[in-house]
């Protein structure tokens, strides 16, 4: 951690407005993001980022310097996406899991895609595969965690996995047949 982002830190656990508005600063852009990846609606993200952000400054005595202080955020972030989504959506859809994962076959080509290409795939999901998806490929989560997690099984997890990046893949075929149609 940089001896910048550890003063800041140290001021926010102080309640500092000017070091509270430097860490919101430092951070808006990406945290934004992150609660936008799991909620579709603009402007449920941003309530729920409001919210996490919120809770960042009130709870920023916990953290205790073990690992990233933007991985700490981000988790914090997740969570109230998740508690949202809890709040609003039934996530104990279950699917049986098709007999072949065609995972590998699927974003090959992610380098090409912009994070607001994905950002607009994502939109695209039902919520429970969105969510899914986010947990796993984002933020690194096992099936077992996310099952924890969203109060779910972990072959529905794995199978909103697989459904997920079949429609992602879907999606991007559709996109992909439609600039060649442009080409001519």
């Amino acid at each position: 951690m940089s001896d910048q982002l550890e003063h800041i830190i140290n001021n926010c656990k102080k309640e500092d407005p000017e070091a509270q508005k430097k860490l919101y600063d430092m951070f808006k852009d990406q945290m934004f993001a992150v609660c936008l990846r799991y909620l579709k609606n603009h402007q449920d993200a941003e309530d729920i980022f409001i919210e996490g952000f919120f809770k960042v400054l009130t709870k920023i005595g916990n953290y205790k310097g073990d690992g990233s202080f933007e991985g700490w955020m981000r988790k914090v972030m997740v969570n109230e996406s998740l508690m949202f989504l809890r709040k609003r959506t039934n996530l104990h859809m279950t699917v049986e899991i098709p007999e072949k994962d065609i995972a590998d076959e699927i974003l090959r080509d992610e380098d090409e895609i912009s994070a607001e290409d994905i950002i607009k795939i994502l939109d695209e999901l039902p919520v429970g595969y969105r969510t899914v998806f986010n947990l796993y490929v984002f933020e690194d989560y096992k099936h077992r965690e996310i099952a924890e997690m969203l109060g779910i099984s972990i072959n529905t997890s794995k199978s909103q996995l697989i459904l997920a990046k079949k429609r992602v893949h879907e999606i991007l075929k559709k996109k992909e047949n439609s600039i060649n149609k442009l080409k001519f």
